[in-house]
């Protein structure tokens, strides 16, 4: 028996006289059909049934030897050695820990095209810098399309132009790797040939449970430490949390429209026990009024929680108290961020912040002319944060990820103990939104 390969939009066409258990077989050509992220798997059962097969699957760019000089910590070390085993897998590291330098030793050794694919455009401007050691670095993003032995993409145009770019790269580093599993970005994974896969991220768990599809997407995880484990490498840390009461005022608005939302949830003989649970609140808000009034009222509620005038008053003793020290002070809503830039005089940071004034901003905190800056969502994740010893949270979701992305902002050594101080609206569901991100934590 013979097979030959070929990539056609984002799978493989083995033609032949051959049964492929795993394929699908399309009687327009009269062969089987492989989704292209099954490669390995393919060729492995070939292999194993002695069946002999010729490959026209890969069209990859030019690819120079890939020498630099660097040097690794220990368990960046550890880390690459333990996905050359299987030479696939996820590698978890602490925000700071130096993710991006366990992809360039796997590059260096592998020195096979390779796609690196990434969240944000900044986030490429920042691997382009460190990768640069390699030579010339391809771009495949909105602003050019260019294939190089090492390319970088968002996920975003990866997405886009999956078919595309499916055959073109042997080693795929997917940055963020949490981001992966959505249902439109697992595309990236499927339509690619790439037998040799990396993912990277602080925290692989997404609240929707679809970090179980990394297995099948990348591998599992090959990897883990915690700050703790690499404490020599970090900052050392505290965390702070600071209980504050709501204004009578606000405590009577928080209270009437919590028990609106309670009432809601009794009336329908509904329990909110887990996401899905409010996803399903969600729903009904598309034919049912009372529900959008519900939730509307439990978004007004967290909204008093968050913005309380109390919160305003233990910042600025907070920002007295450390005002020789670097501190980034993290928001879940931008109207707070602009009240709070307004206040205290302090730049903001939101998506609406073009973006040469955001590396301004930035440029100014890392150089110190800046003290002090505050932001919503947007630093996160997918920025390069210059280094602060202060993190205050005034508001934040549960997630896991949010929270080590926040602690991590003030983890890189500094020659200062870093302190992440939470301010909390007692009373309210807050208290329990605290807890589970500490909880949470606790347990990674």
């Amino acid at each position: 028996m013979f097979v030959k390969l070929s990539y056609d939009r984002g799978t493989i066409i083995a033609k032949g006289d051959v049964h492929i258990p795993f394929g699908s077989f399309d009687e327009r050509v009269g062969c089987y059909r492989v989704l292209a992220y099954k490669y390995r798997d393919l060729v492995e059962y070939l292999n194993l049934s002695g069946i002999e097969y010729e490959e026209e699957v890969f069209d990859p760019p030019p690819t120079p030897f890939f020498d630099a000089e660097f040097e690794l910590r220990d368990y960046q070390e550890e880390a690459v050695q333990k996905w050359m085993v299987d030479r696939r897998g996820v590698v978890v590291l602490p925000t700071g820990a130096g993710k991006t330098y366990v992809a360039m030793e796997i590059i260096r050794e592998l020195n096979v095209p390779t796609l690196i694919v990434v969240p944000t455009l900044d986030l490429i401007d920042q691997w382009m810098a460190k990768l640069s050691i390699f030579g010339e670095i391809g771009e495949f993003s909105g602003r050019k399309k260019e294939i190089k032995a090492i390319t970088i993409s968002t996920y975003d145009s990866a997405y886009i132009n999956a078919e595309t770019l499916g055959n073109k790269f042997l080693l795929i580093v997917f940055d963020e790797v949490h981001h992966l599993p959505s249902e439109s970005y697992r595309v990236i994974a499927e339509m690619s040939c790439a037998p040799y896969r990396l993912g990277l991220t602080a925290t692989m768990e997404r609240e929707d449970g679809l970090h179980s599809l990394l297995p099948k997407l990348v591998g599992g995880k090959v990897y883990e430490v915690t700050h703790d484990q690499i404490s020599e490498h970090l900052a050392p840390f505290t965390i702070k949390r600071i209980k504050v009461p709501l204004s009578e005022k606000e405590k009577g608005a928080y209270d009437q429209l919590s028990k609106k939302f309670r009432d809601y949830l009794k009336k329908k003989g509904m329990k909110l026990t887990s996401m899905d649970d409010f996803r399903k609140i969600v729903m009904r808000t598309g034919f049912d009024k009372q529900a959008y009034e519900a939730l509307k009222s439990w978004e007004e509620a967290r909204k008093i929680a968050y913005n309380s005038k109390n919160k305003l008053k233990v910042l600025k003793n907070l920002l007295q108290r450390h005002r020789k020290d670097k501190i980034i002070i993290f928001t879940r809503y931008n109207d707070l961020v602009y009240r709070i830039s307004r206040l205290f005089l302090i730049p903001a940071i939101t998506y609406k912040t073009d973006q040469s004034e955001r590396k301004e901003i930035l440029r100014n905190f890392r150089r110190g002319i800046y003290r002090v800056i505050v932001s919503s969502q947007v630093l996160d994740e997918g920025v390069d944060v210059p280094d602060a010893n202060i993190g205050i949270i005034m508001s934040g979701s549960g997630s896991a990820r949010e929270y080590i992305q926040r602690l991590g902002r003030i983890l890189r050594p500094s020659g200062k103990k870093a302190i992440l101080y939470e301010i909390v609206s007692s009373e309210t569901s807050e208290e329990r939104v605290s807890r589970r991100r500490r909880r949470k934590l606790k347990n990674k």
